[in-house]
């Protein structure tokens, strides 16, 4: 039979596989990690089926290197098992271009991360071949519970199907996840591990060259609201979905709902009482996509008005120049997002009038006609009364360039999800993002599901150029993630993904989230969720977009 790959037609086999394909294209399919197949993500060790078009997988592929991370984090386990065998291992975050992983059993030094990274590049050097292995559950739940690993058993308790795939490097583990592996370790060749906080990073290729590892970034502020994080799960006793679903079916959720939003409730407290102590007056609000700042906003608010401020908001929207004065990409199109789409100078100085307490007229513009109006409005404000901007470009000086450094008082709001599947298995902050803009975004606008993932590529790179870069000049961070969430969003999104057929482009994405979803009991316990919620802002029902009666 005949298919394309990469473009070239090739005669093949039906019994060939797809990485015995890849010496037949002019570069010898390099760097290749896997396959897509009419928007399914294959690996190179599935057979061939007869597709009229397949794209080989490298590092420059999101979902290629999400295959490079998960086989690294499989060589790092294997490392682990034989250097500490029966140790407790956790990867537990990501952390800039790495994994933030621990050893709850054992204290990490530098002597035995140099000891694990030795070992990591023996099975790698080795080019040990990677074994799918299909397993009953029940054969997997007993491989589980010999091997002490609890956490594994618990979760699949959970899980409907009867078969089960793990993956072999060697005989002395077996594990699982939900995802394609590379072929064989030899592929999995650019890393570091180093020791970081109370644990180690293993970090993966830096994106922008491949061939060296992402280099150490320091990030202090995003590290402490990590731990902090790990403290609120430590209070509401909930490490893994497991232990979240036993609540679900035990029928305490609707406590946990409580206490978690109480400790949301009480670091919105704490960051009303840093902006007050800093003695600014321009509250300044960023984050990514999906990260619940507008509800964050008003419920700041609410807390400086406890206190007897009166804050008020000055609207990024007005101040956008017009669209044929904004500066064009290389490819002739507009970046919306861009700093340059707006207009800092008259930005700054109506900021620094309504500093000095005088009045300014705000314009007006037309989103339809994409160009400012000729109308304004007058606005003012009281002395010391606070200033909140929401948007985009907050944490970037640029856009307030010309007010003191002690008038401003920065935020990064982000839902940094810290519940995982397992020990090994981890949801990553991305992908819970992006549930939340998939169910906004068909509940409120309409928008179905693959036109969101179809814009998400873009909104992702937009966050790497204007928001990421400046998270750690915030002088206060929130996290926005509610750890009973997913139970709470699976009944939204779970339907509208499994739609996704298997030929669209975002077929991979749509199976991927349905995956891990797959492990995670559905609740029905919306009325327990308050209208304040930053949830309510995604599933509906918030009281700050209700009318007065």
């Amino acid at each position: 039979m005949y298919l394309k790959l990469n473009g070239i037609e090739i005669k093949c086999e039906g019994s060939e596989r797809w990485g015995d394909l890849l010496d037949r294209l002019p570069d010898g399919g390099a760097g290749a990690l896997g396959i897509t197949v009419q928007g399914r993500t294959d690996s190179l060790n599935d057979k061939v089926q007869e597709y009229a078009f397949a794209r080989v997988l490298t590092y420059a592929d999101e979902e290629g290197r999400r295959i490079y991370e998960r086989t690294l984090q499989f060589i790092f386990l294997t490392a682990a098992n034989r250097l500490h065998p029966g140790k407790r291992v956790r990867i537990r975050h990501s952390f800039v271009q790495g994994l933030y992983i621990d050893l709850p059993d054992v204290a990490v030094t530098e002597a035995i991360v140099d000891r694990l990274k030795a070992e990591m590049r023996a099975i790698v050097e080795a080019d040990m071949p990677i074994r799918r292995i299909r397993v009953s559950t029940e054969d997997a739940q007993g491989y589980f519970a010999r091997t002490g690993q609890t956490d594994r058993l618990r979760i699949l308790g959970y899980r409907k199907f009867s078969h089960f795939t793990l993956y072999r490097i060697d005989d002395g583990l077996d594990d699982y996840f939900y995802g394609e592996m590379a072929p064989d370790t030899g592929r999995i060749d650019v890393f570091d591990l180093r020791t970081c906080a109370d644990g180690m990073l293993l970090q993966m290729p830096d994106v922008k060259d491949p061939r060296r590892p992402a280099p150490f970034v320091n990030l202090p502020n995003l590290l402490h609201t990590y731990s902090e994080a790990a403290e609120w799960h430590a209070i509401l006793n909930c490490e893994n979905v497991a232990d979240l679903n036993d609540m679900i079916v035990n029928r305490r959720l609707r406590e946990f709902i409580r206490v978690n939003e109480a400790l949301q409730e009480r670091r919105i407290e704490q960051i009303a009482d840093q902006f007050i102590a800093s003695g600014a007056q321009l509250l300044l609000i960023a984050g990514p996509s999906s990260s619940g700042k507008t509800t964050f906003a008003h419920r700041l608010s609410i807390a400086l008005r406890v206190h007897g401020l009166r804050p008020v908001k000055v609207s990024l929207d007005d101040y956008y120049l017009d669209r044929d004065s904004i500066p064009k990409e290389p490819d002739g199109s507009i970046d919306l997002e861009r700093i340059e789409t707006l207009d800092i100078a008259l930005l700054c100085d109506h900021l620094e009038k309504l500093l000095r307490g005088e009045t300014v007229q705000v314009p007006e513009f037309d989103f339809k006609s994409g160009t400012r109006t000729e109308n304004t409005h007058a606005f003012r404000v009281e002395p010391g009364q606070p200033i909140i901007i929401e948007g985009i470009h907050g944490l970037n000086d640029r856009l307030t360039a010309t007010i003191p450094a002690h008038l401003k008082f920065k935020v990064y709001i982000s839902p940094l999800t810290m519940l995982n599947l397992d020990d090994h298995n981890r949801i990553r902050t991305t992908d819970a993002r992006l549930l939340r803009r998939i169910v906004r975004d068909y509940q409120f606008r309409g928008t179905p599901p693959e036109q969101t993932l179809d814009m998400w590529a873009s909104v992702r790179r937009g966050e790497e150029n204007y928001i990421f870069p400046f998270q750690e000049k915030a002088d206060a961070m929130f996290n926005s993630s509610l750890t009973y969430e997913l139970p709470i969003m699976k009944k939204y999104a779970y339907p509208a993904l499994q739609a996704v057929k298997p030929d669209s482009p975002h077929y991979t994405l749509a199976r991927r989230l349905v995956k891990f979803l797959n492990y995670i009991q559905t609740a029905d316990v919306e009325d327990e969720i308050p209208v304040n919620s930053i949830l309510r802002e995604f599933i509906g029902g918030c009281c700050f977009y209700r009318e007065e009666d």
